[in-house]
Order: structure tokens, then sequence, then C-alpha cells
């Protein structure tokens, strides 16, 4: 029996796939690339067309002459490295290495599975140039700006700053919410909402929508007391009532972004944390019996495409499970975005019958909440649609028309199990009694209330990816990183988890904005990330791609190495005197928000969090005052002023309240607007300790 080296990227990935193949197989992990361009110089021959210097990574040689020996062992050498452009990036390296190149000698597998890996190890192929050159060409474009304007901002703004393709957009674009915000002018509107009942003294609300045909806006006061004043003692009479059947469709499974998104919106985890948990899912876990599992399929996918037989599996469980009304008559298929790599599926469990519940002895916390979103989401993606009943009423008052409108659940459908997370808060639609037409109703109170326009809100993390998928800026499996990088720049913070640009950011982008316009450009970055999946398809030469850009940026370049003058960051100074030297402490931005820093660095290495207070005193030790404090993981929590002194420690935010009841402390829940009393043995007591 010939012997066979398989080779993946990392030891739990090894592990699990070890234990599917026989005797005859050995398997090595190379950890992640061993090869890359040189961090101690550029590494690119730009009179050469662009041609890169790999080096071995620093510490991979024993790992590399560890493969070459079991290499000589064995008959056939196959590459099991990730589904994507750096996994066949590693594995062109890895076949350089130990002289594979030319052979059949790539395989993959999108989960890992004994079916998947068994099928691929059977069905070997020839490594893919063009994924090859796709990924070469985007480290080189990446090595190229992050390697010459780096040292520019370096000299003309601050040490240990960067720039990137990606990162330097995505900032831009946080940049420039922000200065939406700062521009905008709130609007005064009014509306008016009639509390009606019925015949059968049932109440509900019908709010103004037109006067005489058009459609009406209140402007001010006194707009909305002139409605007040023409509709005073008329009748409000029915005049039309509507019914329809509205059916409501379930989202597709999950890619890569989607994930990142609803796993912020769902389980408040930050891309990179969502992308670790998956990777730990996806290389597999210790299942009792089962031994180690792969229990998600490939999570760096923006396809949404789902394999015949996982389609199959989770029908027969819904079936199963739920009745014929729950199945659709086939299988729901949706469609990806046109630069979809639709060689991959959509990130799903490897199987079903896996049910997050069965798990819940294998895996941690964070893992089974993971877990559990991603199989309610793909079983739900095979399900009926919703079915809703809603009811529409108009309802005439001399020449004004208000408009009711409610609906009911007909039909859960897919609901039973999923339902998709949104960033906008949407109202609740009530329920409307039964009305009749012609029937005429009795007003219990109009209620005229004023509103302002808003500006549009600052990103969330979930709102931030969601815009830089849209705008095709960068790949999924590059969100997580980027954000990781900006918040260590010091570009951007996070301010009741939503991004705000600190004036390092904005610095930043005004000069790329002046210096490298189209580097910084939503448009041109998008048409780069183009030109890079046209090389994957071989539609493009990657050193043609790069030759373009980088003529432009050149030029550019050397023009602000020589006009861009040294950009002075003024500090913030704040009144409190550094302990130890007795200087004012400056107020500076870090990863979760602004800290006191001495002035003096790095004579003076004293730093301290900057205490929010929040109007509260401490119920403790009566001296201090509340404040906001952040984990080391970035979670929020309430504090006392005086500690160590006091030891007073909260999750929930307290309000300068006493309990009605008992005269405890009130406290503002997460999930629960009102304030609620501390003391569980208290009727108002909070009931969800974390």
């Amino acid at each position: 029996m010939p012997k066979y080296l398989v080779i993946v990227e990392s030891p739990a990935k090894a592990k699990t796939i070890g234990k599917f193949l026989g005797r005859n197989y050995t398997v090595k992990a190379s950890m992640g690339h061993v090869k890359d361009l040189p961090r101690s110089q550029f590494g690119v021959d730009i009179d050469n067309n662009y041609q890169p210097k790999y080096i071995t990574i620093r510490g991979k040689g024993p790992l590399i002459q560890e493969l070459k020996k079991a290499a000589k062992n064995t008959d056939s050498v196959l590459l099991a490295t990730d589904p994507d452009r750096e996994g066949e990036a590693i594995a062109w390296h890895l076949a350089q290495i130990l002289d594979v190149e030319g052979e059949k000698c790539r395989i993959e597998f999108s989960e890992i599975t004994k079916q998947a890996v068994t099928n691929a190890v059977k069905n070997p192929r020839y490594i893919s140039q063009n994924l090859v050159a796709a990924q070469q060409g985007r480290r080189i474009l990446d090595r190229i700006v992050g390697y010459k304007l780096s040292p520019l901002l370096w000299i003309k703004v601050r040490k240990g700053l960067s720039a990137g393709r990606v990162q330097s957009v995505a900032v831009r674009l946080i940049c420039d919410r922000e200065a939406e915000i700062e521009a905008f002018k709130p609007q005064e509107y009014w509306t008016a909402v009639g509390m009606l009942l019925n015949s059968q003294g049932q109440s509900f609300t019908a709010k103004l929508i037109k006067y005489r045909s058009q459609k009406i806006e209140l402007h001010n006061a006194e707009e909305a007391d002139q409605v007040k004043r023409d509709i005073q003692n008329l009748p409000w009479i029915v005049t039309d009532i509507s019914k329809k059947e509205r059916k409501r469709y379930p989202a597709p499974p999950f890619t890569t972004s989607t994930l990142q998104q609803e796993a912020a919106r769902k389980l408040n985890f930050t891309a990179k944390k969502t992308m670790r948990i998956a990777q730990e899912l996806y290389e597999g876990l210790e299942i009792g019996e089962e031994g180690s599992v792969g229990l998600i399929t490939y999570m760096r996918t923006d396809a949404v495409r789902v394999a015949a037989e996982a389609l199959n599996e989770v029908r027969s469980f819904i079936h199963q499970q739920f009745g014929d009304a729950f199945l659709p008559s086939q299988p729901n298929v949706y469609r990806a975005k046109a630069q979809a790599q639709e060689a991959h599926e959509a990130i799903r469990p490897t199987s079903v019958l896996r049910t997050p519940d069965s798990l819940q002895p294998y895996l941690s916390r964070d893992q089974l909440r993971l877990y559990r979103l991603i199989w309610d989401r793909f079983v739900a993606s095979q399900m009926t649609a919703a079915v809703m009943d809603t009811v529409t009423a108009d309802i005439a008052v001399g020449d004004y028309l208000f408009r009711a409108s409610g609906s009911t659940l007909k039909f859960p459908g897919f609901i039973r199990v999923y339902v998709e997370g949104t960033d906008e808060t949407q109202e609740q639609e009530e329920m409307l009694p039964e009305l009749q037409l012609n029937e005429e109703l009795r007003l219990k109170e109009l209620q005229l209330k004023q509103h302002f326009t808003q500006p549009p809100p600052r990103f969330t993390e979930a709102m931030l990816v969601r815009a830089l998928e849209e705008k095709g800026i960068g790949r999924p499996s590059t969100y997580a990183p980027i954000i990781d990088t900006i918040l260590r720049r010091g570009y951007v913070v996070l301010e009741e988890k939503r991004f705000k640009p600190t004036e390092l950011g904005r610095v930043v982008v005004d000069i790329l904005k002046e210096n490298f316009a189209d580097l910084i450009d939503v448009d041109f970055t998008a048409s780069l990330e183009q030109k890079l999946d046209d090389i994957e398809a071989g539609k493009a030469d990657w050193v043609q791609v790069i030759d373009e850009f980088y003529r432009g940026f050149e030029q550019n370049l050397q023009k602000a190495h020589q006009q861009l003058a040294k950009v002075e960051l003024a500090e913030e100074v704040s009144d409190e005197k550094c302990e130890f030297c007795g200087a004012n402490m400056v107020i500076k931005h870090g990863r979760f928000g602004k800290f006191l820093a001495c002035p003096n660095y790095p004579e003076c290495k004293n730093a301290k969090p900057l205490l929010n207070t929040i109007g509260v005193p401490c119920p403790k030790c009566h001296n201090g005052e509340i404040v906001e404090r952040k984990t080391k993981k970035g979670r929020t929590f309430y504090g006392c002023s005086n500690y160590p002194e006091c030891d007073y420690n909260s999750w929930y935010k307290p309000v300068n309240e006493k309990c009605p009841h008992c005269g405890h402390l009130l406290v503002i829940q997460k999930r629960n607007a009102k304030p609620v009393c501390v003391n569980k043995d208290c009727p108002g007591g909070k009931k969800d300790e974390d």
C-alpha cells in the first residue's frame, strides 16, 4: 500500500483529519504560511516585474526540515491547506519546498467530515496558478502601500502609524459618517395620532397621513394645533378596510460577512472573536464518543450555495421535526452576489443531526452560542415562509385621513426556528380590533407629538462590515483584522459599541485624501478588488494590475514627501496632575476609549483610566462616585471611584433613584430600559443576574 503525507494548516485540523484516514496516512500541520515577504526589507523587485523575494518565515526552519523528512518516507504528498487564496499560496510554497509542484498534490474540502476528506484524497488536482497569482497580487499591493506609505506617516504625523488599501478606506467611511453627523441640522416635525375606540370599546391607534388626498407634513406646533382645531367635534368614520396576506421569507445561510454581522447583533461578538470561534468549530472539537469532529463548513466564504447531501439531510430533519407544513415543495435556492466564489459553500453545520442541545456538554458557552446561531440560520433557510395577515383601515375626519394598520402571525414558518437581526429599531405593529366599513369611532385622545430628524448613526461593527461588503471593499476574511488594526492604531475608538474617529484618524484620512485620492477612494478600491477577482478567474495579469496601480502611486508618494508639511497633533490637556512628576496629564485614545497619560513620557510612564462619572453616588461607601470602567476585553461595567478602597461593582448601570418599595438602588439592565431594583426579594427586583 502506498504511503501518503497530508499537510494541513493547524494541529487541530490535523488531529481531526488523522482520525478519518488509515495507517498509511501521516498528517502534519504547516502552522500557516511557511514563506512570506521579509519584514526587514521591501522584498519586491519593482524593476523586475514586481517579483517578490520570499523567505522562510523566522522559526519555520525546523518545521520545514521535519516536513521534508516526512515527505522522503512517503510515496505521495497531499496539500490540504484551506480552500481559498491564502490556502492555495501556502500549498504552492509547500509544493516548491517538497519538490511536488508539477504533480497532482492539491486537495481541498469545505468541511472536515470523513466523507469530505476521503473524497478529497481520491481527487487531487494541480495547484491553481490563478489562485496563487491573485493572492500574490494582493500581497504585493498591500506590501507596496504599507511599506512605502507608512514611513511617510511616521515622518509627517507620528511614528507607529500605518496605512493600507482597505484599512484606510474603512477609516474614511467612519470619518465621513462623523462629518455627516456634525454637519447635520435637525428639522422639526410633528405627528398626530388618534387614540380610538371601536363600537365594542376596543382601543387602537391611527396616524394622520393625508389632507385632501395629499400627503401631509406637520412642520411646527402651529400646524399641529391647526389639525386639532379643524377636526374638533368631527366624526371619525372608517372609509376603507383592506386585508392582505403577506409572506416573509427566510434569510439565506451565512456567509463570512453575514455571520460577523449577526454575531455582533445577537451575541455581541467582535468580528475577530466570531472568526476565532468559527475556526475552532471548523477544525474540530472532541464530541464524546465521536472524538474530534469538524462541526461547521469552512468559515471564509461569500457563497450561499449548499451541497445536495446537506440539503437532503436538512429537509428530512425539517419534515421529521416540524411536519410537512414547514417544508417547501422544493429546496430554497439563494442567489449569491456577482463576485462570490461559488466553488465554496455557505457556512452551515456539517450535520444538522448534531443539534445545539446535543452538543451542549462538549462546547464552551461561546462555542455553543455561535454554533446555535449557525445551526438555526441554516435550518430556517430551508423552511417555508412565515405568513402574516395584515389589516389596514382608513379613517376619514373631515378633510383629513388617518390610517391604522396591524398584523397577526397566521403561520410561523421559519420564524419557528430563527428571526434575522437588524441594526435599526423597528416599531412593533399592533393588532387591530374588528372594524366595520362606515363604522363611527370614538376619539379618546388626539396626541400631537414633537419630533426632530436624526443624524445618520455611527457605525456599529455589524454596520461597518455590511458597508464594506456592499461597497466591494476587501474580502470577508479581511474584515476582522482590518477592524482590529484601526482600533490598535488609534484611528477610531468604540463609544457605546459604535466607531468614532479620533483626531489622529481624521488627520491621516485628510492627508490621504489630499495626496492619494485614488487610494482612499471607495470606487477605486472596489475596482481594484474586482481586478484581483479577475486575476483569480484568469481574466487579468497580476503584473499588469500592480503596474497600473504603482505608477500613479509612486508619483503621488514622491510629491507628498516633498510638499507635505509635518502635522502637529494637539494633545487634550486635563486638570488632573500626575502623582509622580506633577505635570498635567493629557487625554489619549486607546483601543477601548480615552485614558490619561503623563506628557513627559518616556521619562514618566504614568497612565491610568479616564473615569467617566454618571452622576450617581456610591451606594456602598457613600463617599465615591459611580464611574464607567472597562474590562481587559472591553466590556463595560460600573464601579466606585474610590477603588480599591471600595470594591463596589455592577454589570448594570445604576441610576440616581431609590426603589419606591424598599429603598435599595435601581439599575438599568441591558435588555430592559426600565430601572429595576437590585434587591431580589423586592417586587421590583431584577431577575437575571449575569
